[in-house]
């Protein structure tokens, strides 16, 4: 009897949670998203390059084709994660605009207008005579009207509002380094979400062909038996093994919907209509032979340093809260700013008594309680903490290399040992089946090889996924993706 496991387990593996998902159309070539930096096509062992047995099936009639550039495309204008980067991004540029204004001219106008009584009011130091010589108090009221427009210019406050200008342009770019890394996290998910996909529709095409044998043999063994040239125990076994293999049929194929389902999810959009994974994949990536704790690795340490955004935005920081320290250091000196300004003020409109005036204000603030001084030891430590965090992500950034590495080094292997594994199945099920018509084999050993056969089939689609997911982990462990950007209006799957 037939015992397949691989398949279904495999199937398990890669489907999680989710239901059936829409239609995506396809997009012309010239507005594609390169999958890889230019310069990468090696055209070395690609990854999903199967065996012939393992081609998926023909694309289901009318269905949309989903590639993997307009996966990615749609998931930089879906992806809530990406959008969100995108609004903190335009929140800190308008910091920016905030922090710039200090050092540009201020002016204002105003205008009121007042019903008033005109009593004297006696306050001390006022001299007898003039409280003698003040009309008795009286409810009469009289208009009174004060026009005026004040300008205002800082002329030097020791690089207080240049250093919190600066500070703002470094968190600006460090948030628009954020924005980047969110998308290369949203990219990476969609990738590995797609080449699952693409992996549980080679499934089904081996699910397809394992059937079509079983049906085969079946037909094989009817006529055996009915010719008495085998028991009835054989044609039982060969009913089983089919009914088994209808089973993982079925599997694959919800393990594909399953697949597609959790894909939607990673582009951030989910459509009503069917649509079918594209046999897209990714080339080689440049340096992914590099041995491991090797010049070359360093190498490729240092240009992944410089490339990757969160390592740039952690910088960026850096420099912010530097310019912010040094923003801190001026609180401790004057302000010098220049003033003028001009009233018209009066009883009546048709009678306004003009005034003006010009002039300079210089503030010092001689005691403030120890505020800028623990303002200025907060920053301090701030600046510390972010030269730790910088050294911390450099660690992080090699452990990402290299494993990524290790994983694309023995996914290659696997591929090779799963070629092998597949031609060696192939005679071996050839041969059994040879010696089950010749009488010389049994069941039992038919059964085997035929398990043997499509378990090995069930294992090269597995090590193709494994490639194709180490190269994209790769890709963003080395900061590649330096094409990838943010689409512009959410897009909606299923619509051109």
């Amino acid at each position: 009897m037939v015992r397949p496991v691989a398949i279904p387990v495999f199937v398990c593996v890669l489907s999680l949670s989710g239901s059936a998902a829409g239609a995506i159309p396809d997009v012309p070539a010239t507005e594609r998203v390169p999958a890889t930096p230019p310069g990468d096509d090696t055209g070395e062992l690609r990854p999903a390059a199967l065996p012939q047995a393992l081609e998926p099936p023909a694309t289901r009639a009318n269905n949309h084709v989903l590639t993997l550039e307009r996966a990615i495309q749609t998931a930089l204008a879906n992806q809530p994660t990406v959008r969100q980067a995108r609004t903190a991004t335009e929140a800190a540029a308008g910091r920016v605009d905030q922090a710039r204004s200090g050092a540009l001219p201020q002016v204002s106008i105003g205008a009121s207008y007042q019903r008033t009584t005109g009593n004297f009011s006696p306050r001390p130091g006022a001299t007898a005579a003039a409280v003698q010589a003040a009309p008795p108090w009286s409810s009469t009221t009289f208009d009174y009207f004060n026009f005026g427009v004040t300008a205002s210019q800082l002329i030097y406050d020791f690089g207080q509002t240049g250093g919190r200008w600066r500070s703002a342009e470094a968190a600006r770019d460090a948030t628009r380094s954020a924005e980047r890394t969110a998308a290369l996290t949203v990219r990476l998910q969609v990738e590995q979400a797609f080449f699952r996909a693409r992996a549980q529709k080679a499934l089904i095409a081996v699910a397809e062909t394992a059937v079509a044998n079983q049906q085969k043999h079946l037909e094989q063994i009817q006529g055996f038996v009915r010719a008495g040239m085998r028991p009835e125990i054989d044609l039982a076994s060969v009913r089983t093994d089919l009914a088994n293999a209808r089973v993982q049929l079925i599997t694959a194929q919800n393990g594909y919907d399953l697949a597609k389902a959790q894909l939607n999810q990673a582009m951030g959009s989910f459509a009503t209509g069917p649509y079918d994974i594209a046999d897209d994949d990714l080339p080689a990536v440049e340096g992914e032979d590099t041995a491991t704790e090797s010049p070359a690795e360093d190498r490729m340490v240092a240009a992944a340093l410089d490339r990757r955004p969160e390592v740039v935005s952690l910088r960026l920081q850096r420099r912010a809260e530097a310019e912010t320290l040094r923003s801190l250091d001026g609180t401790y000196w004057p302000i010098l700013s220049a003033t003028a300004s001009a009233t018209e003020t009066g009883i009546s409109v048709e009678h306004l008594v003009p005034n003006w005036l010009v002039g300079g204000t210089l503030s010092w603030s001689i005691l403030q309680g120890g505020l800028t001084r623990g303002q200025v030891r907060e920053a301090r430590a701030t600046l510390a903490g972010l030269d730790l965090q910088l050294d911390g992500l450099g660690l992080q950034v090699r452990l990402d290399i290299e494993q990524a590495l290790l994983l694309v080094h023995a996914a290659k292997s696997s591929i090779q040992a799963a070629g092998e594994a597949v031609t060696n199945a192939k005679d071996q099920l050839r041969l059994a089946e040879g010696r089950y018509r010749a009488g010389l084999g049994n069941a039992v050993e038919l059964s085997d090889s035929q398990q043997a056969f499509f378990t090995t089939e069930a294992q090269a689609v597995q090590a193709a996924f494994n490639l194709a997911s180490a190269r994209a982990q790769l890709s963003i462990a080395l900061g590649a993706f330096g094409a990838v950007g943010t689409a512009g209006q959410p897009e909606k799957m299923g619509q051109p």
